[in-house]
């Protein structure tokens, strides 16, 4: 993977999502998303997003009250225990996910999935910025029934209320078996702050991710 830190190029991808949020945050569908019950009759739930690259998102969900552990890995493709460098040649099949885990009595999945909406572009067709490749769509891996609902219904009247200027994209699969990533991926914001692209990719998204989110926050 070819993490290019041109810093033009990132302005304008900022710029742009810069946008996109503000749009999502006015949504009435954002609203419901952000607003739902909690399930107090479960103690811990998983969630599976692909969003571009993990490294961003997961820090980004790390922020937020009632995720207790999130793991970098791989998901959707067809090769046993992939290698970060064979993932990133697209040949795989899967796609870099972020398998998060949770409290559904402090925080639901409806809201994760707001969450998942503002972390990334869910218009851009397997890519996200200059991350090219499928293994870069976007996609939400459903682990029963409830989440495949609420992630279709959700993506049908966020595209209804026009809050994108074209279509979400998000693939919408089952679960399938989830390889964690190598070691040095995970934590890797938290691990590695001080590197180019964590100070000028992951952080600025982080600190917009807090802002939408303030009072979800750890």
């Amino acid at each position: 993977m070819i993490r290019q830190l041109l810093i033009s190029t990132f302005i304008l991808l900022q710029v742009a999502a810069c946008g996109q949020k503000s749009s999502i945050e006015k949504s009435t569908t954002f609203k419901k998303m952000n607003e739902n019950y909690k399930d107090t009759s479960a103690h811990t739930a998983t969630a599976t997003f692909g969003a571009g690259c993990f490294w961003c998102t997961e820090a980004q969900f790390l922020q937020l009250k009632g995720v207790t552990k999130v793991v970098s890995g791989y998901m959707g493709g067809t090769v046993d225990n992939p290698s970060y460098k064979e993932v990133c040649t697209g040949s795989t099949g899967h796609a870099e996910v972020t398998n998060v885990s949770y409290d559904p009595a402090v925080i639901s999945f409806d809201e994760l999935l707001a969450a998942f909406f503002v972390s990334h572009d869910p218009t851009q067709l397997n890519r996200q910025g200059n991350d090219i490749g499928t293994q870069y769509r976007s996609v939400v891996f459903y682990h029963d029934e409830e989440q495949r609902a609420k992630a279709n219904g959700y993506i049908k009247k966020l595209n209804e209320e026009k809050v994108y200027p074209s279509d979400i994209v998000t693939e919408v699969s089952p679960a399938t078996k989830f390889y964690a990533a190598e070691d040095y991926h995970q934590n890797y914001y938290n691990q590695n702050g001080s590197e180019p692209y964590c100070h000028f990719v992951i952080q600025p998204k982080v600190e917009k991710f807090k802002k939408v989110f303030k009072d979800k926050l750890k």
